[in-house]
């Protein structure tokens, strides 16, 4: 992994991080508008770095199921002075895009990372923009488009399909001059999966350690929870987003994308205290 002064080295492999959402959009699954406004928006990122995140992924662009995509230059607009007021306050800024224009406006304004959905496969120009940057990025396998991605989504295997992809795309990114050591994988869990195979990617989440790589667990507040409990709606899934992050942490998983902060990291410090006990015994 690379760090910020150029060095390699896995500061993505040594504890639990916490990846705290910032969403300036009017139209996000959780917090949809709330953050928008761009003094809204670093309020709500140094808060988050309060708590506990040592990474801010900065979107534009909703990819809940059925949003619409939006304008490039819109999405540049929305997330460029969000990144100008949060670069320096935090290690790690990751810019959530899909759009090689978004990613060199991202990462001229001060951001290191770059997160895509799409695992750089929606814009052919990607994948030269990460290349030539030489940033860490996250590459998520996903079935199909925002659009349409949950509209009966079908495997025979999940979760040999689902590493298959991964591990074919980091395979091409190795020949774009993308290292391994650069590069994370996001299981995708929402994105084109029913319950059935949101529950087996996690349970079996170990095997992508294979990969050779982290993984980037992102879990949180998703549709899923509210499935096997009774239908909360976005704000009331914390209980569950933490189990799942607490469930990611004992199988290995080093990153996790959530929005409460707080809560999670106060779960893991728990988690690690018990942990650590019973290593010493």
């Amino acid at each position: 992994m690379l760090k910020r002064d150029g060095s390699k080295e896995g500061v993505f492999l040594d504890i639990p991080h916490v990846m705290g959402i910032v969403n300036v959009t009017p139209d996000s699954f959780s917090d949809g508008g709330c953050f928008l406004n761009k003094d809204k928006a670093i309020e709500h990122g140094l808060q988050l770095v309060h708590d506990g995140a040592s990474i801010l992924d900065i979107g534009g662009e909703s990819t809940r199921p059925g949003a619409q995509p939006v304008d490039v230059e819109e999405e540049i607009g929305r997330i460029v002075p969000v990144i100008e007021g949060l670069k320096g306050k935090v290690s790690w800024i990751s810019v959530d895009t899909r759009n090689s224009k978004t990613m060199v406006a991202a990462l001229k304004a001060g951001a290191n990372i770059v997160n895509d959905i799409s695992a750089l496969t929606y814009d052919n120009k990607s994948i030269h923009v990460v290349s030539e940057a030489q940033v860490p990025v996250f590459i998520m396998h996903s079935k199909g488009t925002p659009q349409d991605m949950q509209k009966n989504p079908q495997y025979y295997n999940v979760v040999s399909e689902v590493f298959q992809y991964l591990q074919e795309r980091i395979k091409v990114l190795s020949t774009h001059r993308i290292e391994k050591h650069s590069i994370i994988v996001d299981p995708g869990i929402g994105f084109g999966k029913t319950l059935e195979h949101n529950l087996l990617l996690l349970g079996n989440i170990r095997k992508f350690h294979d990969l050779g790589v982290p993984i980037m667990l992102g879990a949180s507040r998703k549709s899923f929870i509210s499935e096997l409990s009774k239908d909360e709606p976005v704000n009331e899934r914390i209980s569950g987003s933490i189990s799942a992050a607490l469930w990611g942490v004992s199988q290995g998983v080093q990153i996790f994308r959530v929005h409460d902060v707080k809560e999670t990291v106060q779960a893991f410090k728990v988690h690690e205290a018990i942990s650590s006990l019973l290593l010493q015994k």
